[in-house]
């Protein structure tokens, strides 16, 4: 799914300009937790693993661009129902964990969406093919800078079930 969405980002990138996000650190962004201290690690393992849920379909087929931030993006068609359950669990767990936040909202709604460009110029348009990126688990990952920018490490995985 990631070369499919790099396949886009370069495509995208042909009539914006900007910096490409690697392969490697595309990601769909469920809760930003900020700076949290390794101490609270545990915590925020413990409050994962009791999202027992069902995967999902996420239907690609929107980009857009984002001028406050110059950001080019990627996202689906619309929010299914399982993806909103999902992030509203975990915020509930983080809240009663006394875990802080940031609710990333526009106008207090949940906007999944993967950055592929950063620094661009606004895009005439954008190309905006259709795929399925099937949800099969979901990850705890760390963002540290680098001498390459930010660099990405996945601390936990957890599996969301089959569908029943």
């Amino acid at each position: 799914m990631r070369e499919r969405l790099h396949s886009l980002a370069q495509a995208a990138h042909k009539v914006s300009g900007g910096r490409l996000i690697r392969p490697d650190h595309l990601h769909l962004t469920l809760v930003f937790l900020g700076n949290v201290a390794h101490a609270k690690t545990f915590q925020l393992e413990a409050t994962a693993q009791q999202q027992c849920r069902a995967g999902f379909n996420l239907e690609f087929g929107k980009t857009g661009y984002w001028r406050h931030n110059r950001i080019v993006w990627a996202a689906p068609i619309s929010i299914p129902e399982p993806l909103r359950a999902l992030v509203a669990a975990l915020e509930r767990s983080l809240q009663h964990a006394g875990i802080q936040f940031d609710r990333q909202r526009k106008e207090n709604e949940y906007v999944p969406h993967v950055t592929l460009i950063r620094d661009a110029r606004v895009p005439a348009a954008l190309p905006m093919p259709k795929f399925v990126w099937r949800i099969s688990d979901f990850a705890l990952i760390e963002s540290a800078r680098g001498a390459k920018g930010a660099e990405y490490q996945v601390l936990a995985r957890w599996p969301l079930h089959a569908d029943q």
